[in-house]
């Protein structure tokens, strides 16, 4: 009797041992029905919320990736209609930000610049694309919900997954499976990358077609991330941040009288041109300057950009990002935030080469964090004690043989169905819209396939979806892409 009751306890120690351990199933879905109003036009759809394997050579899991899927419903030819892939950037950030508040059915409830508001939650999102395309959005391992398997330790081949080219190999590898399995392979496919999802879509343009024979009609870079020009220094990398200054000190009246006058379209123009054809060759001849010439050119640098001319000239024409943020509304008691510089923050003391804290971000997860949790385990019924990683634990990242750039030029001379969107808020200081300008012209330096690439910019920042109107622009502008490059019968050609 006494062995009996002894194995009966051992068996439930087991069962809440086993019931209390932090892991989500490999393989699994969870299904619900939603409407929302779009445009005016009521939408039924399914959302599906749920993981899916990375296997290695050996056919062995070693990652589940959490996705979310929405399939508008009553749609009687599933093959002709769109498919799109929406992944955020970091490295190690988690799907939710364009997910619950840019493309999605539901978005975060914020007042209409973008500022968070209790009770945190989410409302209808009345310019989703969900219209005109189905959506997946894709948490990459450790962010979100989703893991490597082991989650950590020595056995953990983060060689795997954390690097420029691992992340895009394993990645294509599991869109495969994901469109075999929901029988996709007949639809317009594309890609949405936002920030370091601009690196990982031009890298997956190629590897899509070349590693899985999955060919796309559309790549969308938002607010994308050049590591051939971010981190890298000297005087093409410095001078590209000037025209951000401009649109970012505009936004604050902090410029010139005779700028601040004008429509901020009106002014740009001209930053960027003085930032071509005068600023870095400027900074190219470095020490050798003539003193002249240096003095004209801060002048004109601080005409631009709000800031002083003697710090201009003590950093060497160079002026790091940081010590615009710090500096520029200094004298109001304020920096301005990195990824979007409408935003204000305070620090401990005014002088300083940066900010404290980043302001808007601070202000993001206000709203992000609470939502996301709530969202998916409430409305989409996903029951998980995993925490939501915002950010994950990814790094170090291996940024070596970064050639994505030139992926997704071969994968446009490839495929002549394959046009590019690039979408950027001027208020970016991370990102910013000169630099995606500025890469999407290194792209395809022939100018050859110049017609199929757009570039459309936004009055807000990084996240540019989060004033509510360039949500609705944003929005508009990717549904024209879509429904404009969907071929209807024409041949692939040239």
């Amino acid at each position: 009797m006494k062995k009996t009751y002894l194995a009966l306890n051992l068996i439930l120690f087991t069962c809440i041992c086993y019931a209390q351990e932090r892991k989500l199933p490999i393989d699994t879905t969870v299904t619900t029905q939603h409407a929302v109003t779009i445009n005016g036009t009521n939408i039924n759809y399914t959302a599906t919320t749920g993981t899916q394997p990375v296997w290695d050579e050996m056919g062995k899991p070693i990652a589940s990736l959490h996705y979310t899927y929405y399939t508008r419903n009553n749609v009687r030819d599933r093959a002709s209609r769109p498919l799109l892939f929406s992944f955020n950037g970091g490295p190690g950030s988690g799907s939710v930000w364009m997910h619950l508040a840019y493309t999605g059915p539901r978005i975060l409830k914020i007042d209409d610049e973008g500022y968070p508001i209790q009770p945190y939650g989410v409302k209808e999102n009345p310019f989703s694309v969900l219209d005109v395309t189905d959506i997946v959005y894709i948490n990459p391992a450790n962010t979100g919900y989703s893991r490597t398997i082991p989650e950590k330790g020595d056995e953990v081949d983060r060689d795997k997954f954390f690097g420029i080219n691992a992340d895009v190999k394993y990645l294509a590898e599991w869109m495969n499976t994901f469109v075999t399995r929901n029988n996709r392979w007949r639809s317009p496919k594309y890609i949405i990358g936002e920030s370091y999802g601009g690196t990982r879509v031009m890298g997956l343009s190629l590897a899509l077609q070349n590693q899985q024979w999955m060919y796309l009609n559309g790549v969308i870079m938002v607010s994308p991330a050049d590591y051939k020009v971010i981190r890298v220094g000297g005087p093409v990398s410095s001078a590209l941040n000037l025209p951000y200054y401009t649109a970012a000190a505009w936004h604050h009246k902090a410029l010139n009288s005779s700028l601040q006058s004008k429509d901020l379209l009106d002014v740009l123009p001209e930053s960027e041109d003085f930032t071509i054809n005068q600023l870095i060759p400027a900074i190219a001849k470095g020490g050798f300057i003539m003193a002249d010439k240096r003095n004209e050119i801060a002048e004109k640098m601080a005409y631009y950009s709000g800031l002083d001319k003697k710090d201009i000239l003590d950093h060497n024409l160079d002026v790091p990002t940081g010590f615009f943020w710090k500096n520029l509304l200094k004298d109001r008691g304020y920096n301005v935030g990195r990824l979007d510089s409408r935003y204000l923050g305070i620090d401990r003391q005014l002088f300083g080469e940066s900010p404290d804290y980043p302001a808007e971000l601070t202000s993001w997860l206000h709203s992000f964090t609470p939502a996301i949790n709530y969202y998916l385990q409430e409305e989409l019924n996903f029951k998980t004690d995993i925490k939501y990683n915002m950010f994950g634990p990814v790094r170090p990242w291996n940024n070596e043989d970064d050639n994505v750039r030139d992926d997704l030029r071969q994968a446009m001379a490839q495929n002549p169905y394959l046009n590019v969107l690039v979408q950027s808020g001027y208020y970016d200081g991370a990102t910013t819209y000169f630099n995606a300008k500025y890469t999407m012209w290194q792209v395809d330096p022939s100018g050859r396939m110049k017609d199929r690439f757009e570039f459309r910019g936004y009055r807000s920042g990084h996240m540019m979806y989060l004033r509510r109107e360039d949500l609705k622009k944003a929005n508009d502008d990717l549904r024209v892409f879509i429904q404009r490059t969907m071929t209807k019968g024409e041949p692939a050609k040239y």
